[in-house]
């Protein structure tokens, strides 16, 4: 249940337009109010300055300053203490995030006669929870569900179980959990008493380290940072930072996502829905083509967009209706 300080959170600042392509309830539609951001965590104010339209704002190629920003927010808007990641951590757009949790929320709607499910009875697997454990801290705080968050990063889950700890309305809400085997996903990790209604992943987007420092300094190119002649592979590979995991794997985000549609048939009844971000638009005939091989029940594509940036969610079942309806009582 909402409290009225969460409730109030989600209007945008009116004055402010709304971000294009967000979901209706993302309380991050309207632009960020730096007054209150800055109130929650003072240490934002030194990365705060006016921009060429006028406007407060930070600079998002400073990752110190996007990392305080993410503290700020989710402080003030889900409050969260004691946020921090280790340096060189994936520090994500929280409007992006929320806005994964609001779709998913509709999905499972539609499994519940039209009403989101709330509460901890609701359990979401969050495949690569990341140091920064955003998707457990939104939908735990918007929705009241519940999280397995697991992770191949020792260090990275250490982070999370950090972050729990802090808040106390995590600490019987999330349970973190190490995939031991790099190269699996569900496999080994999904134990057999295990039933999650979704199951949500960000796949890390390249398919190499040399990919990823050659789209950051397009990037910094374009933002005017540097110029031909002083690029660098010193130079951060995101804004957002991020790990070798988080960010990249042999054949990027296509063969991650296919290695999960293979190993989700082997636990079609662990996960009413499966789900997961695509990124590439170019990636979706083969996801298609894979979850036609899985012979999967249904299928969803959900298109989302902040800004100029579009992405999407694939979701996926292997259980009709009626078993949907059924599938917490089935025992394996």
């Amino acid at each position: 249940m909402q409290n009225k300080q969460q409730t109030a959170a989600v209007a945008p600042n009116a004055a402010a337009p709304l971000k294009e392509g967000l979901h209706e309830r993302n309380r991050h539609r309207g632009r960020y109010d730096f007054k209150q951001l800055t109130l929650a965590c003072p240490d934002l104010a030194q990365f705060v300055s006016v921009n060429k339209y006028r406007d407060e704002s930070i600079d998002f190629s400073n990752p110190a300053a996007v990392r305080s920003l993410n503290r700020a927010i989710l402080r003030s808007d889900y409050h969260i203490s004691g946020w921090n990641i280790p340096e060189n951590y994936l520090c994500p757009p929280i409007p992006g995030r929320a806005d994964y949790i609001h779709h998913i929320a509709d999905l499972l709607g539609t499994c519940n006669n039209g009403a989101i499910p709330r509460g901890k009875s609701v359990r979401v697997l969050d495949i690569g929870v990341g140091a920064n454990c955003v998707y457990p801290i939104i939908g735990h705080s918007e929705y009241g569900w519940s999280f397995l968050g697991v992770d191949i990063d020792p260090i990275a889950l250490a982070s999370a179980g950090k972050i729990v700890q802090a808040n106390k309305q995590l600490a019987d809400a999330v349970i973190l959990r190490q995939q031991i085997t790099p190269a699996n996903i569900f496999r080994g990790l999904v134990k057999a008493e295990d039933r999650f209604d979704i199951s949500i992943c960000n796949p890390p987007f390249h398919a190499s380290l040399a990919e990823a420092q050659t789209g950051t300094q397009r990037k910094w190119k374009n933002l005017g940072k540097v110029s031909n002649s002083k690029l660098s592979t010193k130079l951060p590979v995101l804004n957002f930072g991020g790990q070798g995991g988080e960010l990249w794997c042999d054949g990027g985000e296509a063969a991650f996502i296919g290695r999960m549609i293979e190993e989700s048939t082997q636990f079609p009844h662990h996960c009413r829905w499966f789900s997961t971000l695509v990124s590439r638009e170019i990636n979706l005939p083969g996801i298609y083509r894979a979850l036609k091989s899985a012979r999967v029940i249904s299928s969803r594509t959900i298109d989302m967009a902040q800004g100029q940036k579009k992405s999407r969610i694939v979701a996926w079942t292997f259980l009709s209706v009626s078993e949907q309806n059924n599938w917490k009582k089935q025992v394996i």
